[in-house]
C-alpha cells in the first residue's frame, strides 16, 4: 500500500483528510498504523477502528495476519483495549466490541479500568511502549462523533426528502406537484395558474388533509 492509499484508507476510516472515492482495505491499514507507531495516528485509533468495524467488516484475526512481530501483535492487542477503554469511558456499546470482551483475560479488563480512569481524568494514557494524551484522544473521538451525528442528520433529510417527492409524484402530476409546492411556499400564480389549482390540485390537497382518510390508508398498510 503506497503513502497515499494509505491517506485515503485513513481517511475513509474516520480520520480527518481528504477523502477521495477509492477502495479501502481497512485491515492492512490498520495494520499499519500499529507498526508505524505514530503517535498522531494511534491517538485517532479508536475512530479508525470503529469506522473499521462499523463499515468494512472489520476482524482482529485478519488486521494481526498483517503483522509480522510480537511486538507488533502485543501493540495491536493493547491499542484494542486502549479503544475499547475510550468506548466505555463514553458509554459506547458495539456488537463486535460486546462480543471480543467475553475473550478478554482479567488483566485485559484491569487495563481497560485503568485507561478509562486515565481518560476520566486526563492524566497521559500509557501502556507498553505508548504514551498519548488523553484530552487530544477524546477531542478527536467527539469530532469524529460530531461529524457522523451531522452526516446521518443530512442522510435522513435526504431521504424523507425523496420520500416525500415520491410519494407527491403519486399522487399530483408534473404540473400540479410544481402548483403545490408554489401554492405551499407561498409564490405567486398566475390566474391561469391559480384556476388549474383550484379545479384539480385543491380536491386533491383536501382528500389528502382528511384525517379519517389518512387513519383508513395507514391501516389498509397495517401502520
Amino acid at each position: 500500500m503506497n503513502d497515499s492509499k494509505f491517506l485515503t484508507s485513513l481517511s475513509k476510516l474516520g480520520f480527518p483528510m481528504l477523502e477521495p472515492d477509492e477502495h479501502v482495505d481497512a485491515r492492512e491499514t490498520l495494520a499499519r498504523v500499529v507498526r508505524e507507531c505514530d503517535t498522531r495516528l494511534l491517538e485517532g485509533f479508536p475512530v479508525l477502528l470503529a469506522n473499521a468495524a462499523e463499515s468494512y467488516q472489520f476482524d482482529p484475526g485478519q488486521v494481526e495476519e498483517q503483522l509480522t512481530t510480537k511486538e507488533q501483535k502485543l501493540r495491536f492487542h493493547h491499542l484494542i483495549l486502549f479503544s475499547g477503554s475510550l468506548y466505555s469511558f463514553y458509554h459506547l456499546s458495539f456488537p463486535w466490541w460486546n462480543s471480543l470482551k467475553k475473550k478478554l483475560t482479567d488483566e485485559d479488563k484491569t487495563l481497560i479500568r485503568k485507561l478509562r480512569n486515565r481518560l476520566a481524568h486526563n492524566q497521559t494514557l500509557e501502556f507498553k511502549d505508548i504514551k498519548l494524551n488523553a484530552e487530544r484522544v477524546k477531542g478527536l473521538f467527539e469530532l469524529y462523533f460530531e461529524k457522523k451525528a451531522e452526516k446521518d442528520k443530512q442522510r435522513t433529510a435526504k431521504y424523507e426528502e425523496l420520500s416525500l417527492e415520491y410519494a407527491l409524484s403519486q399522487v399530483f402530476s408534473a404540473k400540479q406537484k410544481e402548483l403545490f409546492k408554489k401554492k405551499l411556499e407561498g409564490l405567486p400564480l398566475t390566474k391561469t395558474e391559480q384556476e388549474y389549482y383550484s379545479r384539480r390540485v385543491k380536491k386533491k390537497v383536501v382528500a389528502l388533509a382528511n384525517s379519517e382518510l389518512h387513519s383508513l390508508s395507514k391501516k389498509l398498510l397495517g401502520l
